[in-house]
């Protein structure tokens, strides 16, 4: 914790759905949240200007700018709690041989490489800080589990996420620092929205899939969080009810 009790979490992609939700809800409880993103002005709507937030303008990409702001964060509140690892993309649902390279490149420059460059800060910050330790929460997909017709690249990507965190629970035993993944199907954000209109099925067919709001899923990230670090969510999954997730192809 900080000096004055409060605890501290970045969370990426907080400009826009699950993680604005998730960065407005750590902060109504009292957290000191740093929201990163790429657009300035769309982590200012998330923050609502409140006192604890930390707007912090960067790409997940971009190895320098990543270090910068891991290394404003501790110099702002001494530490750091919690990484909400959630920035992300996909792309429209494609066969393999129609897919252009430069979309898979710049997906998997965002869903991978932006992943670990954030993790791989925040580790190394758990790792070095007094007391030692902290948590790490990936945010995955059901596609990682079961893909959705058309989604290799998005579908690749969250199998990377899934092995990051495996790793991560596993070399970060020593260092106190706990890793999980939360698994998202369905929930209703500005990605989501295809859904309600009707998206590609495993018989070949468009059909229209039940969706939740997104809220829930930033409650469970917060109960992960919250979480004593003797005790870790390694995997869950927050998802529709009624989606076709079970049974899924």
């Amino acid at each position: 914790m900080t000096e004055n009790g409060a605890r501290t979490i970045l969370i990426t992609g907080a400009g826009s759905g699950i993680g604005r939700l998730t960065a407005r809800i750590f902060l109504k409880e009292g957290w000191r949240v740093a929201l990163v993103g790429r657009r300035e002005n769309a982590l200012e709507e998330s923050a609502e200007g409140h006192e604890n937030a930390l707007v912090l303008p960067f790409d997940v990409t971009d190895p320098k700018a990543v270090a910068e702001g891991f290394s404003e964060v501790s110099g702002r509140w001494g530490r750091l709690d919690v990484l909400f690892n959630n920035a992300g993309m996909s792309l429209p649902s494609t066969l393999i041989d129609e897919i252009a390279v430069d979309d898979w490149l710049a997906l998997s420059n965002v869903n991978i490489n932006g992943m670990f460059l954030c993790a791989r800060e925040a580790f190394g910050t758990m790792r070095k800080q007094d007391p030692q330790g902290g948590r790490i929460i990936n945010n995955g997909s059901v596609s990682a589990y079961v893909p959705r017709p058309g989604s290799v690249p998005y579908t690749m990507s969250k199998h990377a996420v899934t092995g990051l965190t495996r790793t991560l629970s596993l070399d970060g035993r020593r260092f106190n620092i706990a890793c999980g993944q939360i698994d998202i199907g369905n929930a209703l954000t500005d990605m989501a929205v295809a859904m309600t209109k009707g998206v590609p099925q495993a018989d070949g067919s468009t059909r229209i899939e039940p969706v939740m709001d997104a809220s829930h899923v930033a409650t469970s990230v917060l109960h992960m969080a919250t979480l004593p670090l003797e005790a870790n969510v390694q995997f869950m999954t927050v998802m529709a009810t009624a989606m076709p997730y079970i049974g899924r192809g």
